[in-house]
C-alpha cells in the first residue's frame, strides 16, 4: 500500500469521458502522483468490485443517469437489482460504473468529480 509514507492513488475510468478527463486534470495539475487504470482496456474483476463495495454502495457505484445504463435491455436493468447481477453487469459493461472511482491506499475515497471534494482529500 503505502510505501515510504507515500499514498498510492489509483484512478479507475474510462479516458474518453469527460468527469475522468476533469479528474485527471485536476490531478496533474495539484501534483497528485496516480496511476490510471482504463475500465475499456484493463477492465474490472469481480474480486476489485467486492472489495470497492466495502467502502460505497451498490447504488451510488451503478451509474444509472448515464447513457449506457438508458442502453441496457430492461431485463439487464432487472438483473443490477441484486448484488451478484449488478456486479456481473458492471463486469460485462464496465462502463456503467460510476466514474471516475478513486482508491487511495486500497480504499474507494470518491465517486465522480467535485474539485472541492478532491480539495479535501488531496489538498496540500
Amino acid at each position: 500500500m503505502a510505501r515510504g509514507g507515500k499514498r498510492t492513488v489509483v484512478v479507475y475510468g474510462i479516458p474518453n469521458c469527460d468527469t475522468v478527463k476533469k479528474a485527471r486534470v485536476w490531478l496533474e495539475e495539484h501534483g497528485v502522483e496516480f496511476e490510471f487504470h482504463d475500465f475499456k482496456k484493463a477492465g474490472v474483476s469481480e474480486p476489485l468490485v467486492r472489495d470497492w463495495l466495502k467502502d460505497v454502495s451498490l447504488e451510488s457505484l451503478v451509474n444509472r443517469r448515464g447513457t449506457t445504463w438508458r442502453a441496457l435491455s430492461d431485463d439487464m436493468k432487472a438483473e443490477a437489482d441484486s448484488e451478484t447481477g449488478a456486479i456481473a453487469l458492471m463486469i460485462h459493461k464496465p462502463s456503467v460504473i460510476k466514474r471516475p472511482v478513486v482508491v487511495v491506499d486500497g480504499r474507494v475515497k470518491t465517486l465522480g468529480f467535485a474539485a472541492e471534494q478532491y480539495e479535501t482529500l488531496f489538498g496540500s
